[in-house]
């Protein structure tokens, strides 16, 4: 059975003082079984050195934003995957909509990140998913089927199958518009198929796919309740403690 994935993506959101808070209130709070539902916390880069240490031998687990595809070299400004291995990051994001949008993420570099989460032992959360305009032209299974393709594209069966994928429609990001349950699992269904098109059903089925895009408590239930919905990687609704534990109490139900 595979696990749910419940990733709080803080963007660039919360103080020092406000992230020590978050851990302490969530501590108190979070399910301490972790059998069915990995808590993830994925906060800016200044913040993970900290998280990590407070998230010592808790059930919570840390993932970066973001990060390059090389160990090292003349990046100014970047972060390695050594970098956030070494301080106990064990997942990161890798092209977020946002990421893609602002600061020229592409199909291809998202596959370059994707192997290097692997060669130093993260676990990538893929992001795909249409705009609104690809939505309305029909287009939506086909580009994210082509987004999943060259992500995945080079990985063993065994990395395949151990990558996270994040299907998150661009056009519910921060706006409260959220995909219909139906819908959701419908291209989430469709992103498992076009998985197994290349690596078989057996592997296709141990691959956790979220749901991302304006997910909060009261929607959460519903989604997670859907055959082919693994988890949730949501924006705003992480950011206090309360409600990122009703997200992860919710997942312990579905």
């Amino acid at each position: 059975m595979r696990k749910k994935v419940i990733a709080g993506n803080w963007k660039m959101n919360n103080s020092r003082e406000e992230a020590k808070q978050f851990m302490q209130d969530a501590f108190q709070q979070l399910p301490t079984a972790t059998e069915k539902v990995v808590p993830v916390v994925c906060a800016p880069f200044v913040h993970l050195s900290l998280l990590s240490e407070l998230a010592k031998d808790k059930p919570l687990h840390i993932g970066a934003q973001s990060m390059h595809y090389e160990a090292s070299g003349a990046y100014t400004g970047e972060i390695s995957p050594s970098m956030l291995t070494e301080i106990g990051v064990s997942y990161v994001i890798i092209g977020h909509s946002e990421r893609r949008e602002y600061f020229n993420e592409t199909d291809e570099t998202v596959n370059k990140k994707v192997k290097a989460a692997f060669d130093y032992k993260l676990t990538p959360i893929v992001c795909v998913g249409e705009t609104l305009e690809q939505r309305e032209s029909g287009e939506t299974k086909n580009h994210v089927a082509e987004q999943v393709k060259r992500a995945l594209d080079g990985l063993s069966e065994e990395q395949i199958s151990e990558t996270i994928i994040a299907y998150e429609p661009i056009w519910a990001i921060g706006t409260g518009k959220t995909a219909s349950s139906k819908d959701a699992n419908d291209v989430c269904t469709h992103i498992r198929t076009t998985i197994a098109q290349f690596v078989g059903e057996t592997i296709a089925n141990k691959v956790v796919i979220q749901y991302g895009g304006s997910v909060n408590p009261d929607n959460v239930a519903e989604l997670l309740a859907e055959e082919n919905i693994d988890g949730a990687l949501v924006g705003g609704a992480s950011l206090d403690a309360q409600s990122f534990v009703k997200l992860v109490e919710a997942a312990h139900h579905a």
